[in-house]
């Protein structure tokens, strides 16, 4: 059966190599000049290197995220230390974990800056917390993570400390704008993929760059089972007769034939695509209702070390500014030769994605000085600002069901994406989860052609 998978992206990977692994007929169509969508390298010649655009973590849970790796060749690329650290205006640290007595720590609301009756209300609120999330109230979806947090009485020092971050990263939004059903979902994903596997959830990274961890694989899997790869071939419609998929038309008008489709573009590449599928009304309501969230990263590279103790750091009361600090000699064994290279990340950075390279620089490098003794010197050899506007989605109150499932009322349609619906909304785990799903889709319809 020939399958086409419209797009190159994380989810249009993971399709185009399950596919194939399959035994089927794969041609893989990318709009841009290279794959990879929002998880790809970008050289510096000024600097002689190959940074990321952006610091992509992954957390312990990821099922689907690590079956694509070991499909591609590439898992042993990605480590989990066991912990982060959370460091203080000034200078002061505090390793964190979720397991061992460093999370018994946390459940009893000894954090990082948390102090007095703060301590007791917060372990208070973070019992209802659980609660809540496990069985959840009728409400949890009207309200914001915001508003959830003052219902429980979840002390500002401990959101501080913990909460508020957790937010952004499971949802990649703001806890005043992500619906409170979204970290709810994933809290109770997370905790019951510990369970499955044994294993405390936890937060690992690359040890290489994303180009080799994502990419490479997946070419060579695509050159040794003959999948086409098409480049700079920009689909203008999934084609249906009879409610059955029957192939694509191309920009330039170009009918490629396919008996199957899977369609994993980005959520706001969808519109137009799916005219012709039944019901793409609703499916459109979602495209409209799942608004971008930006995402700023800055590549630093500098002329000295400043003094990070752990390979990832959380700065206390950074959010907005700067989130996260990575630093990148431990992540990927580099020697320092002319800088010292560390990664930022600031999510949801709908005031800073504005600003310009020069002022973003200055913004982080400020931010380093207070938080890090050794940055008061540091000057910056070179500054490389990635700008991501359209990083994820927003899933505010009263979209809970807003996102479609993989399967369509087309026979022989798939749709995979992160912004389908999956039982994670972070990009690499959703994005891969959906194209299992997708691919299950369309071996069943393989198998009742027979």
């Amino acid at each position: 059966m020939h399958c086409v998978v419209v797009g190159g992206g994380l989810a249009g990977l993971a399709s185009a190599v399950w596919l194939a692994e399959a035994g089927q007929r794969v041609t893989l169509l990318e709009r841009r000049g290279s794959l990879g969508g929002r998880t790809i390298s970008m050289p510096l010649a000024a600097v002689d290197d190959v940074p990321d655009n952006g610091q992509h973590v992954f957390a312990s849970g990821y099922e689907h995220l690590m079956r694509y790796l070991e499909s591609v060749g590439t898992r042993e690329h990605v480590e989990f230390p066991g912990h982060m650290t959370m460091r203080m205006p000034g200078g002061a640290t505090r390793r964190s974990a979720f397991g061992g007595l460093t999370g018994l720590r946390a459940a009893i609301g000894d954090l990082p800056g948390v102090t007095g009756l703060d301590r007791l209300r917060t372990a208070l609120a973070q019992a209802r917390l659980i609660r809540h999330a496990f069985r959840q109230p009728e409400w949890l979806d009207e309200v914001t993570a915001d508003e959830w947090f003052r219902r429980i009485g979840m002390p500002q020092s401990a959101r501080d400390a913990l909460w508020d971050g957790i937010v952004i990263g499971l949802t990649g939004d703001k806890t005043e704008i992500s619906s409170a059903k979204v970290p709810a979902d994933l809290l109770v994903t997370g905790t019951r993929r510990a369970i499955a596997t044994r294993t405390p959830v936890s937060i690992g990274f690359p040890n290489v760059d994303l180009d080799t961890l994502f990419i490479a694989g997946a070419e060579k899997r695509f050159a040794d089972a003959g999948v086409d790869v098409r480049h700079r071939a920009v689909v203008s419609s999934i084609d249906v007769t009879d409610g059955t998929v029957t192939g694509v038309t191309l920009a330039d008008g170009e009918k490629v034939a396919a008996d199957a489709v899977i369609c994993a573009v980005p959520v706001w590449s969808v519109k137009g695509l799916l005219d012709q599928v039944p019901g793409h009304e609703r499916i459109y309501e979602a495209v409209d209702t799942l608004t971008p969230v930006p995402i700023v990263s800055v590549n630093l590279y500098l002329d000295r070390s400043i003094g990070m103790t752990d390979w990832g750091e959380i700065l206390h009361g950074g959010e907005g500014v700067l989130e996260q600090v990575w630093d990148r000699q431990r992540m990927h064994g580099r020697e320092p030769k002319d800088n010292w290279f560390y990664s930022t990340t600031v999510s949801a950075s709908y005031d800073l994605i504005g600003k310009t390279n020069a002022e973003i620089t200055d913004i982080q490098m400020d931010m380093l000085r207070r938080y890090y003794p050794q940055a008061a010197d540091a000057q910056v050899i070179h500054s490389h600002v990635v700008r991501m506007p359209k990083s994820t989605f927003a899933q505010r109150p009263g979209t809970a069901g807003i996102r479609p499932d993989q399967r369509t009322a087309v026979d022989g349609l798939a749709l995979a994406g992160d912004w389908t619906r999956t039982d994670w909304t972070t990009t690499m785990e959703g994005a891969c989860q959906s194209a299992a799903r997708a691919v299950d889709v369309i071996l069943e319809y393989a198998n009742s052609r027979r």
